[in-house]
């Protein structure tokens, strides 16, 4: 029996390391940090580093044919194992028929990486799906949900031995949002500032190091709405008026929309009464990370949080220009949290 082509990014990386290279991937997807993760480790790995000038190849999609990617892969390597062709950008590639001919055939020598970022194959090309199916590992990319956000923070602070806290791992997933490049690009930051002897990541880093004002920010806002203390949360919008930089309605709406949304899930947890009921149900790492969800619905009923969010969509709107000629987003920040609160 033919063994499984792997299609998770832990499988072909796996597999990759134990120095298995396909014919062919075809990494496509939203997602571009794993689609770049995989091809980055064929580039610097798949050849040792003097036999790459002549056998290793990148192209962008948008400077080539599908026929030059083609012509190019079906070349044999010169004195190595095999050559690595890497295609980025692949997305801009229109015409594929080069392409389909010759992964009906490919050359086991060549590695062609085709990474297809902001999207999937299209499904029209029926006979070049068909083809890419026969040939290639396909690994599809997907952006992480909000939820999923804390579980990769924390995993790839392990894969470093860096412990890390919740609040930490909170502040970290709403200061960056589900932008990997990004987030991981911070993390790297955070850790590069820890000692040898002490490798643990508290709040006052992340407000140090990615730059979260620990007083005066969304988050505390946030927090302080989640509590509905409403004095802080004036206290809060009035600094904001003062200091734009420090927070807008662009920077409040991505936590407060979310935050709303899984609160809204929480009271169909099977026992939304229990910390633990509603943190499995919203597919939460722990139960202490369902606390914030805890205390929302103390202070907000169900047809509120369903009003909440009709009137974030509706401020999430003007601030983009929509049915609204002249109010300035300072002002729509203070109309949201008002409705909020009262």
């Amino acid at each position: 029996m033919a063994e499984a082509k792997p299609t998770t990014y832990a499988g072909i990386m796996s597999s990759l390391k134990a120095g298995h290279y396909a014919p062919v991937y075809y990494l496509m997807g939203d997602e571009g940090y794993y689609i770049d993760k995989i091809s980055d480790y064929i580039a610097a790995n798949a050849l040792p580093e003097e036999q790459r000038d002549f056998n290793q190849t990148i192209f962008f999609g948008s400077d080539v044919t599908a026929a030059q990617v083609a012509d190019t892969a079906r070349r044999y390597p010169m004195m190595a194992e095999r050559q690595v062709v890497i295609v980025k950008e692949a997305q801009n590639i229109k015409q594929t028929e080069a392409l389909e001919r010759y992964m009906q055939k490919p050359n086991p020598q060549t590695v062609l990486v085709i990474c297809h970022k902001n999207g999937k194959i299209d499904g029209r090309k029926l006979n070049y799906v068909k083809a890419v199916k026969q040939a290639a590992i396909i690994f599809e990319s997907k952006k992480l949900g909000d939820r999923e956000l804390p579980h990769f923070i924390q995993d790839y602070m392990q894969q470093h031995s860096v412990s890390i806290d919740a609040k930490s791992v909170q502040m970290i997933a709403d200061a960056t949002g589900a932008d990997l490049a990004r987030l991981t690009t911070e993390m790297d930051k955070l850790m590069t500032s820890l000692t040898k002897d002490d490798r643990r990541v508290t709040p006052a880093m992340v407000e140090q190091q990615v730059g979260v004002s620990k007083d005066f920010n969304a988050f505390e806002l946030k927090d302080a709405i989640i509590r509905r203390d409403v004095f802080k949360a004036n206290q809060i919008i009035s600094y904001f008026e003062k200091n734009p930089k420090a927070g807008s309605v662009y920077s409040l709406m991505p936590l407060l929309f979310g935050y709303f949304q899984n609160l809204l899930a929480a009271y169909y947890a099977p026992n939304n009464k229990s910390q633990e009921s509603v943190a499995a149900h919203l597919g939460l790492r722990s139960p202490y990370a369902a606390r914030d969800y805890m205390t929302g619905m103390q202070n907000y009923r169900g047809p509120k949080v369903l009003q909440i969010i009709h009137k974030m969509r509706e401020v999430d709107a003007k601030s983009k220009g929509l049915d609204n000629p002249s109010t300035p987003a300072e002002q729509l920040m203070q109309e949201l949290v008002y409705f909020i609160l009262h």
